[in-house]
C-alpha cells in the first residue's frame, strides 16, 4: 500500500492511505478555529476555517433578517481565512465592501489575532421588497470589495480594491486574489444552522510562486499542471464537511490531498469574538479632540453617546470628566 506523509510543524510522521482519516480521530466539535496546510510538490497553500459559538456571538449583537445574516456569516469566514494569512500577530486584516445605492450599504469585518468582528448597514424596505434569497447582485448592485492588510510591526499598509462580481463573496474573493496579487486561488464557503445554532466554514486554496528570485507567478507559465489538480481536488469540497461539527479540520485536509505526497500542517488559530470597543479606549479616542468639538458633540444634559456599530452598544461619556481630568 502506498504511502503519505503529513508533517506537523516540524516533526514528520508516516500515515497509511485510507478511507478515514488517522488524524484526530476522537476530536469533536472542531469549531471556532482555522488551520493552514502546504503542498510542497503542488506549490500551493491553503486555510479551512470553521465558525460556531464565535459567530452566534456576533450575530445575537443585531437581529438581522435571515439574507443579511447570511451575509456576513459568510464574510465573517472569509475574514477568518484571509487574516490568518497575517504572520504578524499584532496586524489586521479590514474585509469592507459597499456601493452607492445598494440594498447593503456597507459591510464590515476584521481580523487581529484570532479576534473576528463585523456589521453590516442596509436598507431595510429595500430589502423587505426583494426576493427571500437575493443574489450578490441584488445586494449590492455595483460594489467594491477592499481588502486591507495592515503588518502592526513592519508598519507596511498593503490595500487591494476590485468590482463586487460572482455570484458570492467567495467568488468575489477569488477575484481579489486573481486581480490584485496575480495569485490563482479558490475560496469555498458554507453558512448553515443546526440545533445548536449558525454555522459557517470556508476553504481558501492558493497556487504560489516557485520561490527563485526572478521566476514568474505560475499562472502565467504553461508548463505547470500543479494548480489545475489541487483546485479540481479542492472543488469537491462538501457542504457538510465544511460545517460538520464533528469532523476534525485536519480530516477535512486528508480527505482532500490524501494522495499527496507530502502535506505540511502549518497550525492555525483559535477564533474569538473581538469588538474592542469599552469605555476606557472611547474615553481615551474623544479626549484627543478640542474640548471645542466635544462641547458639539454632547447633547442637553452634558453626554457624548458613542454608538458601536460591532457589538450595538452605546457608551454615555460625560462631558464633564474631561474637565475635571484637565
Amino acid at each position: 500500500m502506498g504511502k503519505n506523509r503529513f508533517c506537523s510543524g516540524v516533526s514528520t510522521s508516516w500515515v497509511e492511505r485510507r478511507s478515514t482519516s488517522p488524524i484526530l480521530a476522537d476530536v469533536t466539535h472542531d469549531i471556532d478555529r482555522t488551520l493552514g496546510f502546504a503542498i510542497a510538490s503542488r506549490h500551493a497553500r491553503g486555510r479551512v476555517a470553521r465558525l460556531g459559538p464565535v459567530l452566534d456571538a456576533v450575530l445575537a449583537a443585531h437581529s438581522y433578517p435571515p439574507a443579511i445574516e447570511r451575509l456576513l456569516a459568510e464574510a465573517l469566514v472569509l475574514t477568518a481565512l484571509l487574516g490568518s494569512l497575517l504572520k504578524d500577530d499584532a496586524g489586521q486584516m479590514t474585509l469592507q465592501a459597499q456601493t452607492e445605492a445598494g440594498i447593503v450599504e456597507l459591510l464590515v469585518c476584521d481580523y487581529r489575532a484570532g479576534e473576528v468582528r463585523g456589521y453590516v448597514r442596509f436598507d431595510a424596505d429595500r430589502l423587505a421588497e426583494g426576493p427571500s434569497d437575493p443574489s450578490l447582485f441584488a445586494l449590492f448592485g455595483r460594489g467594491y470589495l477592499a481588502i486591507t492588510f495592515d503588518q502592526a510591526v513592519s508598519g507596511e499598509r498593503y490595500q487591494g480594491i476590485v468590482p463586487l462580481e460572482g455570484a458570492s463573496l467567495a467568488d468575489a474573493a477569488q477575484s481579489y486574489f486573481a486581480q490584485s496579487e496575480q495569485i490563482p486561488s479558490l475560496v469555498r464557503i458554507a453558512v448553515g444552522r443546526d440545533g445548536e445554532g449558525c454555522k459557517a466554514g470556508g476553504l481558501l486554496l492558493q497556487h504560489l510562486p516557485e520561490g527563485e528570485e526572478g521566476r514568474e507567478r505560475l499562472h502565467t507559465r504553461l508548463d505547470h499542471p500543479e494548480w489545475e489538480h489541487v483546485a479540481i481536488m479542492g472543488g469537491t469540497i462538501a457542504d457538510d464537511e465544511l460545517l460538520g461539527r464533528d469532523l476534525p479540520l485536519e480530516t477535512i485536509v486528508w480527505r482532500l490531498f490524501n494522495e499527496e505526497e507530502e502535506v505540511r500542517l502549518l497550525g492555525g488559530a483559535a477564533l474569538s469574538r473581538g469588538c474592542r470597543c469599552d469605555a476606557v479606549h472611547i474615553r481615551d479616542v474623544l479626549g484627543q479632540f478640542p474640548a471645542d468639538e466635544r462641547a458639539t458633540m454632547a447633547d442637553g444634559e452634558g453626554v457624548i453617546s458613542v454608538d458601536c456599530a460591532f457589538c450595538s452598544r452605546v457608551f454615555p461619556v460625560a462631558a464633564r470628566e474631561f474637565t475635571m481630568n484637565s
